[in-house]
């Protein structure tokens, strides 16, 4: 018998478990709808992942992309004319487009071809030959969406800039573009022939110049770039191939799901917390069982080994429902995200994302099932005669510190494999042990009060109600614990949704601007704001910007930053261009942080001490009394760091990274920006009807639209997350529910005793429902606190916002668990109170 037999063992724990079964699915059943989610969003990406793989080329459309946001030089044209066997190029910016029979105009992005771009897919279009047909003449294609906003139709004009093209079709589909993109800046694209003649390429336009090549041979575009990379890297000239798109695009992704993930994946700790509890009472009840085996001479390890097995297989058995589940599921998140994404998803069923959902199903099942089973190692013989049941400590049985050792090892590995970041895997598995810790705190400072302090006073119902806290087999450390984690996890989500939800709206308020001008030249500037003030509206903001770059920072160019990497500065620093602005005042979006603002140059030999933002200083590992040199379109300034500011980025006007001091750019090439604010739609229709008529040049942003955008977006995403919620808060729920069904068990004794001696109906619903609401109340209670202040946390340090929660939601989110935790007891006991206390005694429970 001392002997491990496998066979043996198996036939024990299922001859064991055939009157057990359904109390032992409904223990692992709290771990289904974690695995369900888990499943689904592994299936996503998975399939995301292989669709873009699949569908790279289509969304790039050309083997090799070169592009640059300004005039590539005379002495790089002659290597970019020798690439590829096929070319084409584009000149890509935002602009004005007016369409003359209903007077319409939006801010749409121009894409002005040369050539059979794309190489790849194609430019879908009604009718289908208008994606091939539009080069050859004065015709435009225009994106589906504005062709129903502003009611337009094939053969209608389009006017962009000061030529009017005739649209030859609709635009329904461009290489790489995704729903939301098409929404937010819709394209318009017209032949490069005519990009001149719009009058739209001016200094000061932000205009991305792109060359598409095709190799009719196979070849190594990898290799190549890496060749090319040295000169590209110095005409600040970036190159994008097949590989990197897939690449790029790839991780973009991964952070949605790695994030969608951990959702899911909360809802597996919260259905684990149920699973330890409802084993802890499983093997509470089976000590008489334990012992008599012992008797027999099962040894502790086989006894351990015959319930491992039961849990196991029933975790196996779980996590295959909640695989199944999961990949029905997944069918829903490709419709709701389709809009986000540039691919084609698929939607086919994931057998690695399958086959993980239920190994993690059964490794979870059987790492929070070992906390209560290596109990069983130190139950004697002697149980049969002895009705106690001494729980081994911490202390005495160091073995369930190496438990909780692997608990939270797997957390931590989990989380890093989804986010692949140490810090944040650190920072989330450090949460859950804190949340964890105060919950249990919570839980043993409620027993320890309510047993030091016991209200003997009290009627006799309140006492016993009370008293059921901290008497043997009490639920008080699995339900606060298990009723608080989710609470707290349901409040957060509702807590950062708000956050973000406030981030967007802050700029609709009455007082914010919401219309920007930018692209004025500079004899433009008084007609633009005499024509604003003509509207009968305010020039809040006036502001000049000059496109700068980084040259120098101490010394040190971008070839000397890049031979040396223990500096910590980033090439990019050097590669990036700046749009800066000159002024001697601050607004009322910045403070100093450090160092002394300084607004005014008044002598040629006087140091020009610019201000950055300290975040980009930061970036740039840059501090007060650093040298840096910048060029101005090809004039080098050398200034020093003066003053570092707090920005906020949350504020609808101009901000800068770097701000010079008046008398120093005053004469460099410059456009400007004006912003103001437009009481309606009507007014917002009849000034850039205005402007695009009498200066085409000048592109508009409606903010309103921008925001009506943000939100479509917003509810998409939150839905997303409030789908992913809700398998966290059903599985709370299944946790809520199935810990205080196994409290069932425990309270037939005492209910019994308490009918025999006399108790009635009403009182023994009194006493349940006054210990379940004491418990749902503390326990909802501490989960809103850890709520708060995590949310507070991310608001202040992530989303860098003022945190004001609504305190009418937590109230009704308080009183629904503590109802709910009440409800969910008094059905328990309604099973025990109906019947005589001989008929329950007889009765198979």
């Amino acid at each position: 018998m001392n002997k491990l037999n496998i066979a043996w063992l198996i036939k024990m724990a299922w001859r064991d478990s055939r009157r057990n079964r359904s109390r032992l699915f409904l223990f692992i059943s709290s771990i289904v709808l974690g695995i369900a989610a888990l499943v689904a969003i592994f299936s996503f990406g998975y399939n995301l992942r292989r669709d873009i793989d699949q569908q790279a080329m289509e969304l790039i459309g050309a083997d090799l992309v070169i592009s640059s946001n300004r005039p590539v030089s005379a002495e790089v044209q002659p290597l970019l004319d020798s690439l590829g066997d096929r070319r084409s190029q584009e000149r890509s910016f935002a602009s004005m487009i007016l369409f003359p029979k209903n007077e319409g105009s939006r801010l749409v992005q121009i894409r002005a071809l040369e050539g059979e771009f794309p190489y790849y897919g194609a430019l879908e279009t009604t009718p289908q030959s208008a994606g091939v047909t539009f080069r050859n003449g004065r015709q435009a294609l225009v994106d589906k969406t504005l062709m129903l906003q502003f009611n337009a139709q094939i053969g209608d004009s389009v006017k962009v800039g000061e030529v009017t093209f005739e649209i030859a079709g609709i635009l329904n589909k461009a290489p790489g573009q995704s729903g939301i993109s098409a929404t937010v800046a819709p394209a318009v694209y017209i032949p490069l022939q005519f990009l001149e003649q719009t009058g739209l390429e001016q200094k000061g336009s932000r205009i991305m110049y792109l060359y598409y090549y095709k190799y009719d041979a196979p070849v190594d575009t990898k290799k190549l770039v890496e060749k090319l990379e040295p000169r590209l890297e110095k005409e600040l000239l970036n190159a994008e191939t097949i590989e990197s798109e897939r690449e790029d695009l790839g991780r973009s992704f991964e952070d949605l799901t790695g994030f969608l993930a951990l959702v899911g994946f909360i809802a597996l700790l919260l259905g684990s917390i149920g699973v330890a509890s409802a084993i802890h009472v499983y093997i509470k009840e089976k000590l008489s069982s334990i012992a008599i085996l012992r008797c027999l001479g099962v040894s502790g390890r086989q006894a351990f080994l015959i319930f491992l097995i039961q849990i196991v297989g029933i975790g196996f058995l779980g996590s295959v429902i909640g695989a199944v589940l999961g990949t029905a599921v997944q069918q829903l998140l490709p419709r709701v995200l389709q809009d986000l994404l540039p691919v084609e998803i698929t939607m086919g069923i994931s057998w690695l994302a399958v086959m993980q959902g239920i190994g993690l199903g059964v490794v979870i099942s059987l790492l929070f099932a070992l906390l209560p089973l290596i109990s069983i190692r130190n139950i004697s013989p002697l149980n049969t005669l002895r009705l106690s049941f001494e729980e081994t400590s911490l202390f005495k049985d160091p073995l369930k510190w190496g438990v909780y050792g692997l608990i939270l090892l797997f957390i931590f590995g989990f989380t890093y494999l989804q986010t692949e970041k140490l810090k944040e895997a650190a920072y989330f598995t450090l949460g859950v042990l804190v949340a964890f810790l105060v919950l249990v705190g919570i839980a043993a400072g409620l027993v320890w009060l309510v047993r030091r302090y016991f209200p003997s006073s009290w009627s006799y119902l309140w006492r016993q109600g009370l008293a059921n806290l901290f008497r043997p087999n009490n639920q008080t450390l699995i339900l606060i614990v298990s009723i608080g984690l989710g609470t707290a996890f349901i409040c957060t989500l509702y807590f950062v949704q708000t956050i973000l939800l406030n981030h967007v709206t802050l700029s609709a308020s009455e007082n914010q601007p919401n219309m920007v001008l930018f692209d004025i030249q500079n004899g433009q500037r008084e007609a633009v704001a005499n024509l604003v003030k003509n509207q009968g509206l305010p020039v809040l903001q006036q502001v000049p910007i000059i496109t700068v770059r980084v040259e120098e920072i101490n010394g040190l160019t971008a070839a000397e930053v890049k031979k040396d990497s223990t500096l910590g500065i980033s090439v990019r620093a050097f590669q990036r261009e700046l749009r800066v602005t000159f002024r001697d005042s601050l607004t009322d979006s910045e403070k100093i942080a450090e160092g002394a603002w300084v607004g005014k140059v008044n002598t040629s030999d006087e140091t020009i001490k610019v201000s950055l933002e300290e975040g980009y200083a930061e970036r740039i590992k840059v501090k007060v009394g650093d040298k840096m040199v910048f060029n101005v379109q090809g004039a080098l300034i050398p200034t020093e760091v003066g003053s570092l500011r707090k920005v906020d980025w949350n504020r609808i006007q101009t901000n800068f990274r770097v701000i010079f001091p008046e008398g120093v750019l005053e004469e460099a090439p410059q456009f400007h920006v004006l912003i103001t604010r437009v009481p309606d739609a009507q007014a917002s229709a009849q000034l850039q009807r205005a402007v695009v008529r009498q200066f085409p040049n000048i592109s508009i942003v409606d903010l309103e639209l921008i925001l009506d955008i943000l939100d479509e977006l917003l509810d998409k995403i939150g839905f997303v997350i409030r789908f992913m919620a809700a398998f966290s808060i059903i599985t709370g729920l299944v946790v809520l529910i199935s810990s205080v069904l196994i409290s069932k068990y425990q309270r037939i004794q005492e209910s019994v005793l308490l009918r025999t001696l006399g108790a009635n109906r009403r009182q023994i619903f009194m006493i349940t429902a006054l210990e379940y609401f004491f418990l749902g109340a503390l326990a909802s209670g501490t989960g809103i606190v850890i709520s708060l202040a995590g949310s507070w946390a991310l608001a202040k340090f992530s989303f860098e916002t003022k945190f004001t929660p609504e305190l009418l939601p937590v109230l009704v989110v308080f009183l629904l668990i503590s109802a709910l935790t009440v409800a969910i007891g008094l059905m328990n006991i309604r099973g025990v109170v109906n019947k005589s206390p001989l008929e329950v005694l007889r009765s198979d429970v």
